[in-house]
């Protein structure tokens, strides 16, 4: 089965594009943003002075961000999903082009992503979509993540981040936040991956989405497949501003209720992500 189809992401996508005021915060890497598939971007101000262009298309950063933003964003009918291609997608680029991620997640202080987030929130994003591991940190550090967090969620403002991939069961500062949405890959039967890291928060909160042989958008103009939560994270940020398209006035408590059915969860699995199912409360 197809990424989109197995969370029933088409039936959304064929009602709306996106509107131009919902703005997507990409937390990620630097973007390609020359990519022949992401030249119509409703790009936003960037939030923060720093070049959101690669430098260096062949870069672990650049690679990821502009996967990530062809999932987001990319041209209907390109080789990405391509989920909301009329929303703006604001760019914040955290991950360095000269770090080598060893083809794994990127990772980020939580000094620099409380900073990154509390950027994103003021410039206006109603959607944030982070993908990243947290490197070890003070207690002061994390503090300063779960303020920007906890002002997030004042604000209104849904932060959707991944889950990770250790195949462990725990969490992090971000994962275990109240109002994270934590995300988890699947294949394409919907079954959790294997290096799925699980937990309680994760399962009581979270979603899974598609994970496995992802295809998204390249730096150099081509495509290429990744795995893992941070090729899922996206696919519940692109559904959720699309569902704030179709409700543009609808709070954010409500649109999260929709997309995550909310209710008691004993599971460290989250339930699979259900875009058709989340329209239908939102309309009803």
């Amino acid at each position: 089965m197809k990424p989109l189809d197995v969370v029933r992401l088409m039936p959304l996508m064929a009602r709306t594009l996106g509107r131009p005021e919902i703005a997507i915060a990409l937390i990620d890497g630097p973007v390609e943003t020359s990519h022949p598939d992401l030249a119509h971007l409703h790009k936003a101000q960037q939030p923060q002075p720093s070049p959101t262009r690669c430098h260096s298309p062949a870069s672990a950063a650049c690679r990821h961000g502009t996967f990530v933003a062809g999932i987001l964003a990319g041209r209907r009918g390109s080789a990405a999903p391509a989920i909301a291609p009329g929303c703006t997608l604001m760019l914040h680029p955290l991950f360095r082009e000269d770090d080598d991620a060893s083809g794994g997640t990127p990772s980020a202080t939580p000094d620099a992503l409380a900073q990154a987030v509390s950027a994103c929130v003021s410039a206006g994003a109603r959607v944030i979509n982070v993908s990243a591991a947290l490197v070890a940190a003070s207690g002061r550090e994390l503090r300063s993540l779960v303020a920007a967090l906890d002002h997030a969620a004042r604000k209104g403002t849904l932060i959707v981040a991944a889950a990770g991939n250790q195949a462990t069961v725990g969490g992090s500062a971000i994962t275990t936040h109240p109002d994270v949405i934590p995300v988890i890959g699947c294949d394409g039967s919907g079954r959790p991956m294997a290096e799925s890291t699980l937990g309680a928060s994760i399962g009581s909160r979270g979603l899974a989405a598609p994970g496995e042989g992802i295809i998204s958008l390249e730096p150099g103009g081509g495509a290429v497949t990744m795995a893992g939560s941070s090729a899922a994270a996206p696919f519940v940020a692109g559904a959720i501003a699309l569902l704030w398209s179709e409700y543009p006035r609808a709070s954010a408590r409500l649109l999260r209720a929709a997309i995550t059915r909310i209710g008691p969860r004993r599971s460290i699995v989250p339930p699979l992500l259900d875009a058709e199912a989340a329209w239908r409360a939102m309309r009803e």
